[in-house]
């Protein structure tokens, strides 16, 4: 197979996937002009220059900050639920998106409109010119997207902000915000060549997010990355609560539809039975983490008694959602989709499909982006996937169908791999593969991406 694969005539993925807004469509075409996500100046310059301009919008509410290698988003989106039960009015910024752009800047649990999204980046648009003219190199994709975000959490107002890095922690554009609550998921090795290559050295980019005198609330991490943790935690004189120690999951159980966990607060509290509609271990962690984080921002500490209201706290994850993580779009055969990107993601997507799924027999569809490490993810789906069908998403970012099916079979050998150049026909063919299956129980998993799972949905029909 060569490395050069077809262009992908499959272009599902439109630039405004929530409809046909000319003026969104045309504030997108601006922002692809500028660097791209993966393209990085490590500075913060730029967005403190434009907050400076803009009066320092991130300073006119609190915030908690979110940091880890996975888990970030579905736990953004817990803390925001359980925050929300306290009729606080909540901003959220999350990345990347899985089908619209305005994904990432939701008011109360929802994007704002396309109209709030373009009036915003118009608002903005000549402080960005500003701020480009000054210096040499011009504000990035991500680091307009933050300003936008911030100034639009200000112009709600929004009671507290829930804000997502993008990537590392120190240099995040996101970064510029004194967060009085600092969240670290479980660190692993992603963006190596940008961050490190150990889960030690990765983990001194993200606990830079930590402030003086906050509070750290931290997954169980591997040894290295919990010294460097601990270690930036004494530099600023901040607390931290670790999962496993002031908090964590206590009990879980399969249910139908999720999981019923049980989880300790900060306060030594127990919450029992909550129902969780999302599916695996990481889920629950990620439950006991947002929920420290609110009991943290609220100053429930280690006192004893002291909690949130619980019925708020069941109503609040019972309302979870967390669009294309481990997401059932289809039965008989069931079809699944998951955003896991890395070997680590993998990991946890496919223990919990191993717990929550009694799949006969389970067909892969992955695309992947090219600058991740595409040989692990497959070796850690190989023992759950009895065949693959290789793909390619529409995005300039996509691994070419050819090169990856090349690294496919090296891994599941050749009779394992089937290649679709096209999603929705890539979907097709492993629909058929599963049906095949005589006694029922088969189904499909879309997998490798953020983009690939976006795509998927759109496919499903799903909002």
């Amino acid at each position: 197979m060569s490395d050069k694969a077809e262009p992908n005539p499959y272009t599902v993925r439109p630039a405004d996937a929530g409809g046909t807004d000319p003026e969104l469509r045309a504030v997108e075409a601006e922002l692809a002009t500028r660097w791209p996500e993966n393209k990085l100046e490590p500075s913060l310059v730029r967005i403190e220059a434009l907050m400076d301009i803009l009066g320092q919008p991130q300073r006119s509410y609190p915030s908690i900050h979110i940091t880890g290698t996975n888990g970030k988003t579905s736990t953004a989106r817990m803390v925001e639920q359980l925050l929300g039960a306290f009729e606080l009015r909540t901003g959220r910024y999350t990345s990347p998106h899985v089908e619209s752009v305005t994904e990432r800047i939701s008011l109360d649990g929802a994007p704002i409109t396309p109209e709030k999204f373009v009036e915003t980046y118009r608002d903005v648009e000549p402080y960005v010119r500003m701020v480009d003219a000054a210096q040499p190199i011009a504000m990035s994709f991500f680091e307009v997207l933050t300003g936008m975000a911030y100034a639009a959490f200000a112009d709600a107002p929004v009671d507290v902000a829930v804000v997502e890095v993008g990537m590392g922690g120190t240099w995040d554009a996101t970064n510029v915000i004194d967060a009085q609550v600092a969240v670290i998921t479980p660190i692993g090795l992603d963006h190596t060549d940008k961050l490190g290559e150990t889960t030690g050295e990765i983990a001194v980019e993200k606990s830079g997010i930590v402030k003086p005198g906050a509070l750290a609330v931290v997954a169980q991490q591997k040894l290295d990355a919990a010294e460097q943790i601990l270690r930036r935690a004494v530099e600023v004189d901040a607390t931290v609560a670790r999962e496993g120690m002031e908090f964590g999951v206590l009990r879980r159980e399969v249910a139908v539809g999720g999981q019923l966990v049980t989880l300790r607060g900060l306060g030594g509290h127990e919450y029992q039975d909550l129902f969780l509609p999302l599916h695996g271990d990481h889920q629950a962690q990620n439950a006991a983490l947002a929920l420290a984080a609110v009991e943290a921002f609220f100053g429930i500490g280690q006192g004893g008694g002291e909690h949130l209201d619980e019925e708020k706290v069941r109503q609040a994850l019972f309302g979870v959602s967390s669009p294309g993580r481990l997401e059932v779009v289809r039965r008989s055969p069931t079809v699944i989709l998951d955003a896991a990107h890395n070997p680590h993601g993998a990991q946890a997507a496919a223990a919990a499909i191993g717990e929550a799924f009694g799949f006969t027999k389970l067909v892969g569809v992955i695309a992947t982006s090219g600058d991740k490490d595409v040989t692990g993810l497959l070796e850690v789906f190989e023992p759950i996937l009895a065949e693959v069908v290789i793909t390619q998403n529409s995005t300039h970012r996509a691994m070419p169908v050819d090169r990856l099916a090349a690294l496919a079979v090296e891994v599941f050998g050749e009779d394992r791999v089937q290649v679709e150049p096209r999603l929705d026909d890539a979907i097709d063919a492993a629909v058929t593969l599963a049906e095949e299956e005589d006694l029922g129980g088969a189904g499909v998993l879309v997998t490798g991406s953020v983009i690939t799972v976006g795509e998927a949905r759109l496919l499903f029909g799903r909002k």
